[in-house]
């Protein structure tokens, strides 16, 4: 069997999102990849997180093609994979409808960095992507979801034909809410993505009571911002017993 260690941490995963109440019966899914031979592991379509086994988690390549398992691949495949090919630095996607990030991504906004909570894991704001066009949901529809959340990542240098560059790092800010739809997540491990995720939606829960609490409410200040991140992250990290 390929993969066996990634099929594990990849159910890992996908459980630990149902454990911390993120997802509702067959929402939502997990995936792992692996770099050097450039392949995907990912939570198989519309199966019950409580029949889920190492064994019943689909390879795809990095182009989506089934290379071990007999069940379909998740429907976000498409997502995961773009990811995969647009973040090189990221080994693992997560992908919920978790209640107050999805209301978030529902209403179009970015969650604000409120707080230092939000400051720990996230280096500002969690972005939300445009809306997709109509020709984007009657096209490639799971395909343009990625591009989108890529788009929203990088801006175009100035300049006829110049090219793109990353303006939010990927690790920095691990997820990104789609217009309408709901948050993906990610981070260097299956382990890391699932954690992200669950941070993120607790982040979102806090930024909604603090809106509703205080409309307009102003973020931390860039010095708190940069005070509790680099805390936790980077070479000069404290926190911690590393």
């Amino acid at each position: 069997m390929l993969l066996k260690d990634l099929r594990t941490a990849v159910l890992d995963a996908n459980l630990e999102l149902v454990k911390r109440g993120l997802v509702l019966y067959t929402f939502g899914n997990a995936s792992g990849v692996d770099r050097e031979q450039g392949l995907v592991v990912i939570k198989p379509s519309g199966v019950d997180y409580d029949d889920l086994r190492p064994e019943l988690m689909v390879v795809t390549d990095l182009d989506g093609k089934v290379v071990e398992g007999t069940l379909k691949p998740s429907s976000d495949l498409e997502t995961h994979t773009l990811l995969y090919s647009e973040f090189p630095s990221i080994g693992a996607v997560v992908h919920t409808h978790s209640e107050f990030a999805t209301s978030f991504a529902q209403a179009g906004m970015a969650i604000p960095a409120l707080g230092t909570t939000h400051a720990d894991y996230f280096y500002g704001p969690v972005p939300c992507t445009a809306p997709l066009t109509d020709e984007a949901i009657g096209g490639r529809y799971v395909h343009e979801t990625g591009l989108a959340i890529v788009q929203r990542f990088a801006a175009t240098v100035a300049g006829p034909g110049g090219p793109a560059r990353a303006v939010i790092d990927p690790l920095a800010v691990p997820a990104c809410l789609v217009a309408g739809h709901a948050p993906f997540c990610w981070g260097r491990d299956a382990h890391e993505a699932a954690h992200n995720a669950v941070v993120l939606e607790y982040c979102a829960k806090m930024a909604y009571n603090t809106l509703t609490l205080k409309p307009g409410a102003n973020g931390v200040s860039q010095a708190l911002l940069d005070r509790h991140y680099f805390r936790k992250h980077g070479p000069g990290k404290t926190y911690g017993q590393g």
